[in-house]
């Protein structure tokens, strides 16, 4: 009888079990935690600094296990995690990196069976979150302005994969030019300026469907909020980012790690309101010259440009 945990290929989970196979990448992790993408083919070396690993020593026996280099230094052998695996794919562009993709996937609210639209493509590495977390009954829609990252996009995925899945479909173009998808359920844009897309993804989602944007810089930040309020038909904008640390812990030695992941990139994210609603304003009052005389950003067509005199009320009224 099969393995039941050995999901087939009709599955596109990106799981395997059962003996290590050529063709598959494995992650070797040295004795001090440094750590290797091999992908395996017979009568191939991988060769370190302290001697060489035939991957023919791997082929064929079973996943988790330690190997020894011809200088007889232990390595962990490993199938890769799907964060692994997207740290370590072939770039084109840089990656959305794992603590960023869990928070897309869990705060737009990915689902299985939804339908959702994603650019720009990059290399692929939040592409294959989506997929996973949509399945074989969903459907993404990627889209990639430049058909060098686009090809990237799609070996990576489809290795991770193992094949063409079937949920995926990738455009080389730009979304707003191409866009054509109606009832779309969550858009997740990561490129320079999302805020060019707000109108496109309004027309595409439907009623409390969620807009989720990645971005570097803060003035990115702003002007894909202030966009969204703009609009007048998305709810008000939530924007945050996510700080990883590790931490050291042997025995009484307690303490945290000395590198973190710190700042990557800003998420927003937004619902899409009925076509015609218009969502309710922002109760809190602004912040004394945030949208002063040098504010020259997106503005909601009953907010007036903040006098001077506005300014001096704000920052004595009590």
């Amino acid at each position: 009888m099969s393995d039941l945990r050995d999901f087939p290929d009709a599955s596109f989970s990106g799981v395997h079990h059962g003996p290590l196979q050529a063709g598959e990448w494995i992650t070797l992790t040295d004795p001090k935690g440094r750590r290797h993408s091999v992908f395996l083919e017979r009568g191939k070396i991988f060769h370190t600094t302290k001697g060489g690993i035939a991957h023919d020593d791997l082929i064929d026996g079973p996943d988790a296990v330690v190997i020894r280099s011809k200088g007889n230094v232990e390595y962990l052998a490993l199938r890769p995690l799907m964060a692994d695996y997207s740290v370590s794919m072939p770039r084109g562009a840089a990656v959305i990196y794992p603590k960023d993709t869990a928070q897309i996937v869990t705060m737009a609210d990915i689902f299985p069976g939804a339908k959702v639209v994603e650019a720009g493509a990059g290399s692929g590495a939040l592409t294959t979150a989506l997929l996973r977390a949509v399945g074989i009954h969903g459907e993404v829609v990627s889209f990639e302005r430049r058909e060098d990252f686009a090809e990237v996009a799609r070996k990576n995925v489809t290795g991770f994969f193992g094949g063409e899945h079937p949920a995926w479909r990738l455009e080389v173009g730009d979304l707003v030019e191409s866009l054509a998808e109606t009832d779309v359920d969550r858009v997740v844009l990561d490129m320079l300026a999302p805020w060019e897309c707000v109108d496109a993804a309004a027309s595409a989602l439907v009623p409390g469907g969620v807009f989720c944007a990645y971005v570097a810089t803060t003035t990115q930040l702003s002007r894909v909020v202030e966009t969204l309020r703009a609009h007048g038909e998305f709810t008000e904008p939530r924007a945050w980012e996510s700080l990883v640390r590790d931490w050291h812990v042997e025995g009484l030695a307690v303490r945290p790690g000395h590198r973190m992941q710190g700042h990557t990139a800003f998420l927003v994210t937004a619902r899409r309101m009925a076509p015609g609603v218009k969502a309710p304003r922002k109760k809190r009052r602004p912040a004394p010259g945030a949208y002063g005389d040098d504010y020259s950003g997106p503005r909601r067509a009953d907010t007036p440009a903040e006098t001077t005199e506005a300014r001096d009320s704000s920052a004595t009224d009590t």
